[in-house]
């Protein structure tokens, strides 16, 4: 998504939680709620703690954001 109101940014995974969420430690020390988009869900890309991801955060919610790439 290409869009104004999204952040894209690097983390890694460091707890996980029931429903495919999990903790992020974002790159500048954060730590977030994030979830799994469907297409890694549907792809059955699993993630562990210690992965690096790519994910997105929304300038409405710093909270929460959703894993879109493990790298």
């Amino acid at each position: 998504m290409k869009n104004n109101t999204f952040f894209e940014l690097e983390g890694i995974v460091i707890n996980t939680m029931p429903n495919a969420t999990f903790k992020v430690k974002l790159d500048n020390g954060i730590i977030i709620n994030s979830f799994v988009s469907g297409k890694i869900r549907k792809n059955f890309i699993k993630i562990m703690i210690g992965d690096k991801v790519k994910i997105l955060i929304s300038q409405y919610d710093m909270t929460k954001g959703r894993i879109i790439h493990r790298l």
